[in-house]
């Protein structure tokens, strides 16, 4: 498997090694422009999304799937649902992918045991061996919550990272480490709907654990990050 990808391994490694033979790379001929444009609008897209502009990541979204659609290859169509699926999950807007679902029977393996894997479903061995690289070692600790957090910690890149913690979430539930985690990666990158949603949800926690000085905290910050305004659609809370 190569390094070439529709999103460009250099910046989206939280899908990277699912992807290939889409834009070239080291020694192999010249990327068609299909899919330099298809990575030009899967990337735009997935920015959007996650600051929250409804309008500009639909319209990218398409752009990049047109674009896909030029190969006639299915499975790309799948690959490309499924990059969608990964920063949806990353927000926790779990609603069982249903893009990539309805393309699922064209997916090669490794799209398959990426879903599955967001989707918490069982993992064989060969199924994690499948994965990114930096979700296999969150997918081995799913279970064992100091483990699984530790992993979660170690993923490098940020969206890569909030997916691995929506995983861990989904597995294992919410603990204050995992959220903590997960908000201080989505502030980093100034990314407001996948802030927004880990914010609310350690909200709802803070406040069943009785602490109401977090609460107020928590609070405070997502009125700052409701004051800043929306590029697009309003940013909503998880849906799950």
């Amino acid at each position: 498997m190569t390094h070439a990808t529709l999103l460009h391994v250099r910046r989206w490694p939280a899908i990277a090694t699912l992807c290939c033979a889409l834009a070239a790379c080291g020694n192999q001929p010249p990327a068609a422009d299909w899919a330099l444009n298809a990575d030009s609008a899967a990337e735009r897209a997935t920015q959007a999304y996650l600051r929250g502009d409804a309008r500009v990541q639909a319209l990218e979204w398409s752009k990049a799937r047109s674009e896909v659609e030029r190969t006639a290859r299915p499975q790309l169509i799948a690959r490309l649902a499924l990059m969608r699926c990964a920063a949806e999950q990353a927000s926790l807007d779990w609603k069982e992918c249903g893009d990539y679902a309805a393309v699922a029977v064209d997916a090669e393996a490794a799209e398959q045991a990426y879903a599955a894997y967001l989707q918490t479903r069982p993992l064989s061995v060969q199924d994690i061996a499948l994965l990114p690289a930096a979700q296999q070692p969150v997918a081995r600790a799913l279970g064992e919550p100091g483990a699984a957090l530790a992993a979660v910690k170690a993923v490098k890149e940020p969206l890569s990272r909030l997916v691995a913690a929506s995983v861990v979430l989904r597995a294992q539930g919410p603990s204050d480490g995992l959220l903590a985690e997960a908000v201080d990666t989505a502030s980093s990158q100034g990314w407001r709907r996948p802030l927004l949603a880990w914010l609310l949800l350690h909200i709802g926690q803070a406040r069943k654990a009785g602490d109401e000085r977090q609460v107020q905290a928590l609070e405070r910050r997502v009125q700052v990050l409701q004051g800043a305004g929306s590029t697009g659609a309003a940013v909503q809370g998880p849906a799950r």
